[in-house]
């Protein structure tokens, strides 16, 4: 993957953590530095963390699905893409959620609900052959970032809907799957 494949890809696979670190800046008053900056680590170092753990879990099967990967990293893109755009239209339960205070455990669920696609990410960058532990970091930082900066216009925006950001996000990946497979001929 190019840098800019690899920055696009950050960028999509944050909108989910960016999301939810918008709604909680919509709704905290109090203590927002330090809320803000636990949520921006915290969603930012899962980001980091899961295509890690998917790529070296995919490692242990590569041999078998190797002559397939170019299909595989295409179809788990697409899925995630598809998937994205169909969450744009559920009801966001996320805004439910953020009514909380940012205690550990809400910091932990929402870090790992936010970074489930970015293992599956983990396991295409594997099967495509790419490097991991540079496009983990760049998906982190930008997480990390995306997120700082959604908690802090949280109130800017109280009547932006969050779906065409899912949206968005989903047309992204769909694309980077399309621009995989037609790479693989």
């Amino acid at each position: 993957m190019s840098l800019f494949d690899i920055f696009i890809l950050a960028i999509a696979l944050s909108i989910d953590a960016t999301v939810v670190s918008f709604s909680n800046g919509l709704i905290f008053t109090k203590n927002r530095t330090a809320n803000s900056l636990l949520l921006a680590f915290s969603v930012g170092f899962f980001q980091f963390l899961m295509p890690v753990i998917g790529y070296f879990f995919a490692n242990l099967v590569v041999d078998f699905v190797q002559p397939f990967s170019s299909f595989i990293v295409f179809m788990i893109f697409t899925i995630l893409g598809v998937k994205f755009i169909f969450d744009a239209f559920k009801k966001d339960e996320q805004d439910e959620i953020c009514q909380n205070n940012l205690g550990f455990k809400y910091i932990f669920i929402v870090s790992v609900a936010t970074s489930i696609d970015a293992l599956s990410a983990g396991v295409s960058l594997s099967f495509s052959g790419d490097k991991i532990f540079f496009p983990s970091i760049v998906i982190g930082v930008v997480t990390f970032i995306n997120s700082l900066i959604a908690f802090w216009t949280g109130n800017l925006f109280k009547n932006f809907q969050t779906k065409y950001l899912t949206i968005f996000g989903g047309v992204i990946l769909i694309a980077l799957a399309f621009k995989i497979l037609f790479q693989s001929f």
